[in-house]
């Protein structure tokens, strides 16, 4: 039985592929400058073709057993292609046909990070596949955190200034005037207060006044109920010190009489002994 091999070698599957070749006629090369195309459509055909490229080989980085020789020689391509399809993406606008860049989506990292301009072969180069983790290229990507400086003791006390204890407020000048505003406006508050105290006060003797009048009065009639009554009527005494009561008035007066006496008929030694006795028995 013949190999697949030995029947494409057969002289009649040769011949049947040469009418095939003949019927599609001579295979196309993409023009190697997007400014040669001045087709539109024709333009749009090689750009399908170059995205197709991309795709194929965007899947064949996927394979990290390809080796680093072989998978940044893919990455190289593929940006390559990149560009490449770049060109007639402008060369589409200026033919008249849609703009495909604006629509088109941004290539991220596995963080979601662009990466546009990610190491020094020039702006736009991008890795792809296993080449994002080819030695060198993953440390690209990686941002390290800022890190956080702590002030000494010695820098901290550098920028405090006599400000920080007060000690030039008033050089402005504007302190002191705001000071002497609310210096008025208390010292007219307090005045305020103690106006109306003594109007307080005033009324109170007042009324005190009107009350005794009314009370002298009523009495020189012989009716100390209309001396009442009229009492009254005026405005009642307020006393703001505690006032004695007839009875400590006539202690008061018996005492001071007793003293006058004692001083009249005794010694000045006698006094200081019963003085002294009255400390001890606890007497006044």
């Amino acid at each position: 039985m013949a190999r697949n091999a030995e029947k494409a070698q057969s002289m009649l599957n040769r011949f049947l592929a040469g009418k095939e070749a003949d019927k599609r006629g001579p295979k196309e090369r993409r023009p190697y400058l997007a400014t040669e195309c001045s087709d539109l459509n024709e333009a749009d055909k090689w750009r399908q073709q170059i995205l197709r490229e991309v795709g194929k080989k965007v899947m064949e980085i996927q394979n990290a057993g390809l080796g680093e020789h072989r998978i940044r020689d893919l990455n190289d391509e593929i940006n390559k292609l990149i560009r490449e399809k770049g060109h007639w993406e402008r060369r589409i606008v200026a033919l008249g046909g849609p703009d495909y860049a604006k629509t088109a989506p941004k290539i991220t990292d596995s963080a979601g990070n662009a990466i546009e301009g990610a190491s020094g072969k020039g702006p736009g180069y991008r890795y792809f596949g296993a080449a994002k983790n080819l030695p060198g290229v993953k440390e690209l990507f990686e941002k390290e955190a800022p890190k956080v400086v702590r002030r000494t003791r010695f820098q901290m006390h550098k920028l405090i200034t006599p400000d920080y204890y007060g000690f030039r407020d008033e050089e402005d000048g504007v302190l002191l005037k705001v000071e002497a505003e609310a210096d008025k406006v208390i010292a007219a508050r307090r005045l305020q207060e103690w106006e109306e105290k003594e109007a307080e006060r005033d009324a109170a003797l007042a009324g005190l006044g009107g009350a005794a009048a009314g009370v002298g009065g009523g009495a020189r009639r012989g009716g100390g109920g209309a001396g009442a009554g009229e009492a009254d009527d005026g405005p009642q005494f307020v006393a703001y010190v505690p006032l004695p009561d007839q009875a400590a008035i006539e202690q008061r007066v018996l005492e001071k009489k007793k003293q006058d006496l004692l001083a009249k008929y005794t010694s000045d030694s006698l006094q200081q002994q019963q003085q002294e006795a009255r400390s001890l028995l606890n007497k006044k």
